[in-house]
């Protein structure tokens, strides 16, 4: 009986070896005609990957990109993830490619990555599934984003978290951003506090189940990638029990929550396993890219005085129109002008999100080029962002730029496009917009090191963004 398992296992593998040679290989002698993109496909299996995962600093394209732009042009193939791949770096494809979702392309991410998010979630979800699970996103943002109540969690996590600097020189600010952004997703999503027991068991899980989603996809007991697999199943465990006791409460009548949960108890059109990822999506969404943007605004405010000086003005002047200790409110919010103007501009120049994966569901045709059915697509949103033909002065920190410039025009797109958009970017934007309004008002700071945010391809400060602190007189 062993000895049938461990030659099953070796068939496997070897079956699996073949399939990634034959993928590697099969496309190189295929007639594909002179319109494929020019390019290298690299060395056999790993093609050109790890080139194009080294490390550079994410206000800019990287060694690899330069390289191949500049060899063979802003479109160009190559072999990445284990596909035969096109990677675009120009605007106008990039936009084609985003605005032709479930028509000419579909979302394609590698196959580890499903194994955690699990196939009911958004992230991962085509079709009529996602079509689904985005209009629910969309109807909760729509709802959420200007109630008081959300507004008011903001500002009071927000101002917890900067009284708890009160006695301190120096922090770490990514940690920061990391404990506020948490603490407000967390109270948004499922109304719990950072008081409550549940919410560090959620957070320590939470954790592994991030640094599985950027690991080596192996499932062995011990290794990054099993404990994320296992990480979200302890989750959902926990969330289905909250969703169980909300309705165990709301059917004695014991009082209605304002959050995400409560109102994804009355979606019907979502099974108890779609409602469960729904809720593991939000806490992804707005734990990480929300925390990353702020401490990329935070870095960067603090190499520009100018833009500090012009930012803390604008929130001046918003809090003298208001009581000492009243809550910012959507009108107050809409008043800030310039730091959505500060935050558009941390997101083209720092490129929170690099890169996306689509697959080409036909043969596309797009000016010279020719996609292959069943390829691999990655528009590249840092090479444009980053291009001086579409942005002026496009490797300078500026947010005046977009005093003139729209900011949902198709050369910016920080949130991806199309139908698979990001749904909670707004959430995102306010949450960094209060946080501001208060950390401008209280605290001047500089960096103790420069530390350069890395793109690896996802972004990170390497030493954690360390800050000195001085305290604003009042």
């Amino acid at each position: 009986m062993a000895g049938e398992l461990w030659v099953g296992i070796l068939v496997g593998i070897i079956g699996g070896m073949l399939g990634l040679i034959m993928n590697h290989f099969l496309p190189m002698f295929l007639k594909l005609g002179d319109n494929v993109p020019k390019g290298s496909f690299g060395w056999p299996i790993l093609g050109e990957t790890l080139g194009f995962l080294k490390p550079h600093p994410s206000n800019t394209i990287g060694a690899f990109l330069q390289d191949h732009c500049s060899r063979y042009g802003n479109v160009f193939k190559s072999h990445l993830f284990f596909s035969p791949t096109v990677v675009s770096c120009d605007q106008e494809l990039n936009y084609f490619i985003l605005q032709n979702e479930g028509k000419l392309f579909q979302c394609s991410y590698p196959k580890p990555i499903h194994g955690i998010l699990g196939n009911a979630s958004m992230l991962v979800a085509v079709g009529d599934t996602h079509k689904r699970l985005r209009n629910v996103a969309i109807s909760l943002v729509s709802i959420t984003k200007s109630k008081p109540e959300f507004l008011n969690d903001i500002e009071r996590i927000a101002v917890q978290i900067l009284n708890s600097w009160k006695d301190k020189q120096q922090v770490m600010f990514c940690e920061e951003a990391r404990k506020f952004s948490f603490n407000v997703i967390l109270k948004q999503v499922l109304g719990l506090t950072s008081e409550e027991p549940e919410t560090g068991k959620i957070l320590e899980d939470f954790l592994a189940f991030m640094r599985g989603l950027v690991s080596i996809p192996l499932y062995i007991p011990g290794t990054p990638y099993a404990r994320a697999v296992q990480a979200r199943s302890r989750i959902s465990s926990r969330v289905k029990a909250i969703i169980e006791e909300r309705r165990s409460r709301n059917g004695r009548r014991c009082g209605v929550r304002n959050d995400f949960l409560e109102i994804l108890l009355s979606v019907d059109t979502l099974s108890e396993d779609e409602k469960v990822s729904f809720v593991l999506d939000s806490l992804l969404g707005g734990y990480e890219t929300t925390s990353l943007l702020m401490a990329m605004v935070v870095h960067l405010l603090g190499q520009s005085p100018t833009a500090s000086e012009q930012l803390k003005l604008e929130h001046e002047q918003i809090r003298s129109s208001k009581e000492r200790d009243e809550f910012l409110n959507w009108e107050d919010y809409k008043k800030m002008g310039f730091t959505q103007n500060v935050i558009s501009e941390a997101l083209r120049y720092g490129n929170i999100v690099k890169f996306v994966h689509r697959k080409a569901l036909k043969d596309v045709k797009f000016r010279d080029h020719l996609i292959p059915s069943g390829w691999k697509v990655l528009p590249v949103f840092t090479a444009v962002h980053l291009d001086s033909s579409v942005h002026a002065n496009a490797l300078q920190f500026h947010p005046w730029r977009w005093e003139a410039q729209d900011q949902t025009c198709k050369k910016f797109t920080p949130f991806g496009g199309g139908s698979r958009c990001c749904p909670g970017s707004e959430l995102a934007k306010i949450e960094i917009a209060f946080f501001l309004h208060h950390l401008l008002q209280n605290f001047r700071w500089t960096a103790e090191d420069v530390d350069q945010p890395m793109a690896y391809p996802y972004v990170e400060f390497g030493k954690g963004l360390l800050i000195n602190l001085d305290r604003c007189s009042i």
